[in-house]
C-alpha cells in the first residue's frame, strides 16, 4: 500500500470518527429542556424580574393534534401612549426552539389581543410575556395536552 493510500484511509478513518463523537452531542444540544426556556425568557427580558398578572393566555387544555394550537393572548393595558404594550412573547417547554414568536405592539394597535396558532411538540406549559412601555414585564402560563404531537425532530 503506498503512502497516498494510507493517508486517504486514515483521514477517512478520522472523518468517520469525528462524525460519530458529534452527532451525539448535537443530538443533546437538540433535546428540549426546561432550563433553554428559563434562559430564553431571562434573553428576552434583559433578566429584569417578571410579575404574574396584567396578561390572559388562553388555550385548550386537551390538544387532538399538536400541528395547530389555537392560542389567544390578551393584555390589560388602555393602549395609549403613556401605558401600551410593547412585545409579547410566547415560550414552550418541550419544542425545539422554547422561544416561539415574539410580537411587537404599540399605542397605535388600540388593543393589546393577538389569536394565532402554534405548533407543540408534546404536552406541556406555554409561557407568554409581555413587556410594557415602562419596562416591567408580566406573564402568564397555560398548560396543554397534545396526544398527537408535532415539531419532533430526527436525531
Amino acid at each position: 500500500m503506498t503512502a497516498f493510500h494510507r493517508r486517504t484511509i486514515l483521514a477517512g478513518g478520522a472523518g468517520l470518527l469525528t462524525i460519530a463523537l458529534v452527532r451525539p452531542g448535537r443530538a443533546a444540544i437538540l433535546r428540549p429542556t426546561r432550563e433553554a426556556t428559563v434562559e430564553a425568557i431571562r434573553r428576552f427580558t434583559g433578566g429584569a424580574p417578571v410579575q404574574g398578572g396584567r396578561i390572559h393566555l388562553d388555550m385548550p387544555p386537551l390538544v387532538e393534534n399538536g400541528n395547530t394550537v389555537p392560542l389567544s393572548i390578551t393584555v390589560e393595558s388602555p393602549m395609549s401612549a403613556a401605558d401600551f404594550v410593547r412585545r409579547i412573547a410566547v415560550f414552550n417547554d418541550k419544542n425545539p426552539q422554547p422561544h416561539v414568536v415574539t410580537l411587537h405592539l404599540g399605542p397605535r394597535a388600540g388593543r393589546a389581543a393577538v389569536n394565532t396558532r402554534i405548533r407543540l411538540a408534546d404536552s406541556q406549559t406555554i409561557t407568554a410575556i409581555a413587556e410594557m412601555r415602562d419596562g416591567t414585564f408580566w406573564s402568564a402560563t397555560a398548560d396543554a395536552i397534545v396526544t398527537l404531537a408535532a415539531c419532533v425532530e430526527g436525531s
